[in-house]
């Protein structure tokens, strides 16, 4: 990704590499969405939308950890744990269980939000912020 975001290949790729800036916004635009839609719409319209809203988002947000994940050198299957988590402890954990998966997304925040990607190019691809001179 270059200066300017391809929002759709932001959030329906999972392929090649992200760093932290447009990861970060990608991850505030999906908790947005998630928020405002959870928000507005009413219990019996939840129950009919929410079978397209929710795997949209999960789909999106399973792209932009992928690439992210990528960025560090980690298998995009990471991100399904990352998912998992998330969605035990939304809106707020309770229990033992949400205890662990706290833990879980606490590495992930460090891990993606925190830490630099890898330096020059990896199996995944160029390096998102200085790709190699032609």
């Amino acid at each position: 990704m270059n200066s300017q975001i391809d929002w759709v290949e932001l959030f329906w790729s999972s392929t090649g590499r992200l760093a932290r800036a447009p990861f970060l916004i990608a991850c505030a635009v999906l908790i947005a969405v998630a928020s405002l839609y959870e928000a507005i719409v009413g219990t019996t319209l939840h129950w009919l939308t929410g079978w397209v809203v929710y795997p949209a988002l999960l789909f999106s947000g399973a792209c932009v950890l992928s690439k992210r994940l990528h960025d560090r050198g980690r298998s995009g299957w990471w991100s399904a744990l990352i998912l998992v988590a998330l969605a035990a402890v939304w809106p707020k954990p309770d229990g033992f269980l949400d205890f662990l998966f706290s833990i879980v997304l606490l590495w992930a925040v460090v891990e993606l939000a925190v830490m630099g990607g890898e330096q020059g190019a990896n199996r995944f691809g160029p390096n998102p912020i200085k790709p190699a001179a032609a």
